[in-house]
């Protein structure tokens, strides 16, 4: 029969087989999930593994206490440029105890920096990677930098001292060069920071009426130890997709985030980023005062080639104006010329006209009396030929009433009405009878005393 223990005893004896079989110290690789720091000092870790499905497959409490984080924390930040917070994966070196209250627990006695080193910079190489697989690692980066930088777009906290240095910088220039500036506030450290920022880049894609030239995003001053926040894929797409150019300058001037690698131009501090805007605006002021000098200098040269040209038509003047009168009296005397000889050609040409036309005008009308006593000759023959008595002579006759209206149709007749005809020797008068038509026999006449 099995002996019956407390818990406290049961836990007594644990804690002795652990001490007695796991006395040493081990270097242990684990993720930190949670990470608190107590207001003595003490350091408390919640470190978990996960398969490669992401599923927690073990879990464990572990302790770095007061004297030795004071040790160990400001070297490993001077090392990798973090703090230890959750969501860092570390190599620890710790020892393994078991107490009867508060049960298993890890101490940790030592850290090793390369190790969470090693793993800030594979992960930052993932998400490049990763953005190079999609294809727009470079698209912000080769986008046109405007040649005038006047409209910028900030994306920082509002009570960040680096924003105000930029601001101080940029609108108070040795070159005069203006500026306008838009805060779009941002968390730029802490819980919300890459949710903030995405916030800021769609507020300043909304607000784009206002055409800003480029975006800035900066951050200044404060531990670089907050910059992990930056190392994110969906802030880094983000940045790169911009439509405009992006200007970075985050942290110190060693420290360095995946949106160095991806925005259009990367300088280490806030007010780098102004000296850039300044800079920029600087060379194009200077590419316009050349420009201002060489055309100043080409109208100058002009105006020194016009004076040049108008002293040496002014030297040839007098004789200019010879020729040119010597020109104009040849000219007159030319036309005086042309002018008296003008009346005499028209005279001439006139007489010509004059004799052509009387020539065409007596053959004309010579042929014109040809014809007519042709056509004369014609009528004659015509008329001879409707001669009466001629008519007369070959057998006909003509027949008139009483009034010498010329009878032509049987039908104007009346019996008894008194008719007279005209032969070729001689007349006869007569009475109607009768009037006979095609549809009557015909009757002759009685002749008359």
């Amino acid at each position: 029969m099995h002996e019956t223990l407390s818990l406290f005893e049961l836990n007594n004896v644990v804690r002795s087989l652990i001490e007695q079989h796991l006395d040493g110290e081990y270097w242990l690789q684990a993720e930190m999930a949670e990470a608190r720091l107590t207001a003595n000092g003490h350091f408390y870790i919640e470190f978990v593994e996960k398969d490669q499905r992401g599923a927690t497959v073990a879990r464990a409490r572990a302790t770095m206490w007061a004297r030795t984080y004071s040790l160990l924390a400001p070297l490993f930040e001077r090392a990798t440029g973090q703090h230890l917070r959750a969501g860092l994966k570390v190599r620890v070196l710790v020892s393994v105890s078991f107490h009867e209250l508060y049960g298993y627990s890890l101490n940790i006695v030592n850290i090793d920096p390369t190790y969470t080193l090693g793993d800030i910079l594979q992960r930052r190489r993932q998400i490049l990677e990763q953005l190079q697989l999609d294809g727009i690692a470079d698209d912000n980066r080769s986008l046109p930098l405007p040649r005038l930088l006047r409209r910028i777009a900030v994306v920082s906290s509002a009570t960040a001292a680096g924003y105000g240095d930029f601001c101080d910088q940029l609108h108070h220039n040795a070159y005069g060069l203006a500026f306008t500036t838009r805060l779009f506030a941002a968390t730029m450290q802490g819980t919300g920071t890459e949710e903030s920022i995405l916030a800021a880049l769609e507020a300043i894609l909304t607000d784009d009426g206002d055409g800003w030239d480029c975006a800035v995003i900066i951050r200044g001053g404060g531990a670089t130890t907050d910059l992990a926040d930056f190392d994110s894929y969906a802030l880094a797409a983000a940045v790169a997709q911009m439509p405009m150019p992006v200007i970075v300058g985050i942290g110190h001037e060693r420290d360095e985030t995946v949106l160095d690698h991806v925005a259009h131009t990367s300088v280490k501090t806030p007010t780098a980023a102004a000296e850039f805007l300044i800079a920029h605006g600087a060379a194009e002021l200077a590419t316009i005062g050349d420009c201002q000098a060489r055309i100043t200098g080409a109208a100058r040269r002009r105006v020194e080639s016009a004076m040049q040209h108008l002293r040496a038509l002014t030297a040839h003047l007098p004789t200019l104006v010879a020729l040119r009168r010597e020109r104009a009296h040849r000219h007159i005397d030319s036309l005086a010329q042309r002018i008296a000889a003008a009346p005499r050609r028209h005279i001439d040409g006139a007489a010509m006209r004059l004799q052509l036309t009387h020539a065409r005008l007596a053959q004309a009308t010579r042929l014109r009396l040809q014809a007519e006593r042709l056509r004369l000759q014609a009528a004659e023959l015509r008329a001879a030929a409707l001669d009466p008595q001629r008519q007369l002579q070959r057998g006909y006759s003509i027949t008139y009433d009483s009034t010498g209206r010329i009878i032509t149709r049987a039908t104007a007749l009346r019996p008894g009405q008194t008719i007279v005809t005209r032969l070729a020797d001689g007349t006869l008068t007569a009475t109607v009878a009768t009037v006979a038509t095609p549809d009557t026999p015909t009757t002759n006449t009685q002749p008359g005393t």
